[in-house]
């Protein structure tokens, strides 16, 4: 897995939580999902990903993304 899918699954992750959050708690549930968005928009004009060092960090997304190919486990 690359840590571009990894990163895409955690976002996905965390707006599916807001959305229950929202359901169980209420309206503040839903600044879970406005922090993951401003997160992934300043990731894209800036490069920055926290996400991306903790899953490097972790050993996820040892494939390079540049060239597409798989490193062996």
């Amino acid at each position: 897995m690359t840590t571009e899918n990894a990163i895409r699954i955690l976002a996905g992750s965390m707006i599916l939580l807001s959305l229950g959050l929202f359901l169980l708690v209420g309206p503040m549930g839903l600044l879970l999902a406005g922090f993951v968005a401003l997160n992934l928009i300043q990731s894209a004009f800036t490069g920055f990903c926290p996400a991306e060092k903790v899953f490097r960090r972790l050993g996820i997304g040892s494939a390079s993304c540049s060239n597409g190919e798989r490193r062996p486990a």
